[in-house]
């Protein structure tokens, strides 16, 4: 700008003046650079306001006090503005670093390895750079079995993430202890009571969560392994199988998310589903079955997912992350929590690593913009997961 007034100057005739130019320039530069090169913008602006005058022969007209003064004024307060802008800075990069403990120490991602699992979880905000929400998850190995949770709580900030916490600690506590899923949901219930009764308007009231709660035992000897499902409101978990194969979980009855005992009651069913060797179940939250793209058409994770084989839980998230991406175009509009399980088939390694998605026809691809499609002459998915059994 400074360069740009300097020749604007020397094209124009007197009585055309580039200190709006000069003076801009410095306040340009306060909120982007250091103290240091803000100071010598504002000087560079001043000499160039008074060599200008100068080489006009003006130097002694009082329009060039006036305009030097002007410029050497915005100067002194592009340093002061510069001094603040920094000093925020400073008190908002501590406060990420706080809120990104706090996060982890409220929301600890789980091992890569459970009881024999492989897992893997994202929590994705939909706001750059922030780190608390209202979505969770939890995975713990119990004298039952592996249980896990992947709830959205109603509403943001500090009340969303206060009642995380009181989720996870309760659900924690009941994994252990409950010997049926069903009585793992009943004690959260009764925790999101005590914690509505606490709060104050509108959360006391409408404050609710949907989860799905999820109990793997250990597989049989053949491989044959089952998940048990609780889904109180939330989004069909599905399971992605070695052949590309994909079942959406759906509960034969729907039920209250947790927190909505009020309106009615009525006892909760685990579900068994199929989840053999090689497959994995895939949890999310509602930030990614509402994601939308440019149209507002929303995004399909089983249609986007159908057909495609990972070579790991790590691997299909990340897929999915960067899938969700392009298809909002960065545009997210909600935080999404991604719990992943893979129960390990034979001769699937021990350790995960990333590799190139690989399409059900075997071919190799490293994911792009269709890396989650179905493959050409994949085999048909599989239907809609079917209970098996009554919990």
């Amino acid at each position: 700008m400074i360069a740009g007034g300097v020749v604007f100057d020397l094209l124009t005739p007197a009585r055309f003046t580039a200190v709006p130019l000069f003076a801009a320039a410095p306040l340009i530069a306060a909120p982007i650079v250091t103290w240091v090169v803000t100071l010598l913008t504002g000087i560079a602006a001043v000499v160039a306001t008074t060599g200008l005058h100068a080489y006009n022969a003006t130097i002694d007209q009082i329009t060039a006090v006036t305009e030097t003064s002007t410029v050497l004024t915005v100067a002194a307060l592009a340093l002061l503005i510069n001094g603040v802008v920094t000093r925020s800075s400073a008190r908002l990069a501590s406060a990420r670093v706080i809120a990104e403990a706090a996060q982890r120490a409220v929301l600890p991602t789980p091992a890569d390895r459970i009881a024999g699992l492989h897992i893997a979880a994202r929590y994705e905000a939909a706001q750059a750079d922030a780190f608390i929400g209202g979505d969770l998850f939890a995975v713990q190995d119990t004298p039952h079995g592996v249980r896990l949770i992947v709830g959205d709580v109603r509403g943001k900030g500090m009340e969303a993430v206060a009642a995380v916490a009181v989720l996870i600690g309760a659900f924690r506590e009941a994994a252990e202890q409950e010997t049926s899923l069903e009585g793992v949901a009943r004690r959260l219930e009764r925790a999101l009571t005590r914690e509505g009764m606490r709060r104050e308007g509108l959360d006391a009231i409408e404050g609710f969560t949907t989860a799905v709660l999820g109990e793997i035992p250990p597989s049989d000897g053949a491989g044959h392994g089952t998940v048990r499902l609780v889904n109180r409101g939330h989004p069909d978990p599905m399971v992605l199988h070695a052949d590309g194969g994909l079942d959406v979980l759906e509960p034969s009855e729907a039920a209250l998310p947790l927190g909505m005992g009020d309106l009615a009651m009525w006892p909760d069913r685990a579900e068994e589903y199929p989840l053999p060797a090689g497959s994995t179940l895939l949890l999310y939250t509602d930030g990614l079955s509402e994601a939308r793209d440019a149209r507002g058409v929303f995004y399909d994770p089983g249609e986007r997912l159908r057909g495609s084989v990972f070579p790991g839980p790590e691997a299909l998230l990340d897929a999915l992350v960067d899938d969700v991406r392009r298809y909002t175009g960065g545009a997210s509009t909600d935080d999404m929590a991604l719990l992943a399980v893979g129960r390990p088939g034979a001769g699937q390694p021990e350790r995960r690593r990333t590799v190139p998605v690989v399409s059900a026809d075997g071919a190799s691809r490293t994911p792009g913009r269709r890396a989650v499609r179905g493959a050409a002459g994949a085999r048909p998915a599989r239907g809609r997961g079917t209970p098996t059994a009554g919990g």
